[in-house]
């Protein structure tokens, strides 16, 4: 029984990985074609929803080999996205120099952060991918 349960979190780590570089090329793009022509601010929030549709995007097309067949191993999965990409994106941020203020800045609506919203897309993607997908759920 743990078999399968390795199996759908090796792939759940695979398609993060994939996600995680996806994210990464697209914020590259965005910070040397898109911050020049339109500022930080505006690049960031027009980056936030192409960055979910790219999410959403890999979910859909990883859903079937991710065969998280339930809901319930579906919110697992996202969940595991979730810590990954908390993590990832707070060991970026200290890595680039930021201090904890700013890191939470990127959390807080109240400041102009929308972490907090990519934050629960990652959580609900693996089930947005099977359903757009068509998979049923068991």
């Amino acid at each position: 029984m743990k078999a399968p349960r390795l199996a759908l979190g090796a792939r759940a780590v695979a398609v993060w990985l994939l996600i995680a570089v996806v994210e990464s090329v697209h914020g590259t793009l965005r910070e040397f074609f898109l911050v020049p022509v339109v500022g930080a601010v505006t690049a960031n929030r027009i980056g936030f929803f192409v960055g979910c549709f790219l999410v959403i995007g890999v979910a859909w097309l990883t859903s079937r080999w991710l065969s998280a067949a339930t809901r319930a191993a579906q919110f697992g999965v996202g969940t595991l996205w979730l810590l990954l990409m908390l993590g990832f994106e707070i060991a970026l941020g200290r890595a680039r120099g930021f201090g904890w203020q700013r890191i939470g800045a990127e959390f807080d609506p109240s400041q102009g952060g929308l972490m907090i919203f990519a934050m629960g897309l990652m959580l609900v993607a693996p089930l947005l991918g099977a359903w757009l997908r068509g998979l049923r759920q068991r």
